[in-house]
């Protein structure tokens, strides 16, 4: 599989850092109880944290939607998918156990404060293209809507747009008939390369070690716009 970034949006924006985790052999079931119960207990603490941190002052959140503005995108009319799930967690509607891949993908966007998409590779077809969209760009989101992705960063493959920031498309939800999936980091630009490693191979340690399998990873960046997994 490979995966790039369109070039003409590195130059633009050279700052871009996109970390690829690509999972095989899992097993995707109901989450285990300590992770309902750490996810639980996270969003307990992270509401307290903000009755005096609020969403937007967060650092990660922040430099989100900064990005955001420099893209083109209104930070205000859409939040990226971490600024949404950190505003319910604000208003104490904690997110609910859905299955273990969706679970540990929501934990990692609250605990690094960014947004990550999970994809199952079985419903991709050809090469993984991240670009910017234009007013063309859109899909049926996990929000049970359309979606347009204009001044947006999204994700295609040879049928077209699937992943974002933003929402991510019901073509290519995780389900637990998954057995190969794909991880999107959409890491904080200031973050540095050391530390991107880092994160990755954290998350992607805790991921196998929930769903069993292999991953590898990578980072995508203005020096390595492209990889293969």
């Amino acid at each position: 599989m490979e995966i790039s970034i369109n070039q003409s949006l590195l130059t633009q924006h050279p700052e871009l850092k996109i970390g690829i985790i690509h999972y095989t052999k899992i097993v995707v079931a109901e989450s285990p109880q300590m992770i309902k119960g750490r996810m639980q207990l996270y969003q307990e603490n992270l509401f307290l944290e903000m009755q005096d941190n609020p969403v937007t002052q967060r650092e990660g959140i922040a430099e989100w939607r900064q990005l955001w503005k420099k893209l083109g995108a209104d930070p205000n009319r859409y939040r990226h998918s971490a600024e949404s799930l950190m505003r319910r967690v604000s208003k104490q509607n904690y997110l609910t156990p859905f299955h273990s891949g969706v679970d540990l993908n929501n934990f990692f966007s609250l605990q690094y404060e960014i947004p990550v998409g999970l994809y199952d590779v079985a419903k991709l077809q050809g090469h993984i293209k991240i670009a910017l969209g234009d007013e063309d760009t859109g899909y049926e989101g996990l929000n049970g809507r359309f979606n347009t992705l204009k001044n947006i960063l999204y994700s295609c493959d040879a049928e077209g747009a699937f992943g974002s920031p933003f929402v991510d498309s019901k073509r290519t939800s995780v389900s637990e008939e998954t057995t190969e999936a794909l991880h999107i980091f959409y890491l904080r630009p200031s973050l540095s390369e050391e530390s991107a490693q880092e994160l990755l191979a954290s998350a992607g340690k805790m991921f196998n070690q929930i769903h069993g399998g292999d991953f590898k990873m990578a980072l995508l960046t203005n020096a390595a716009p492209s990889t293969t997994l």
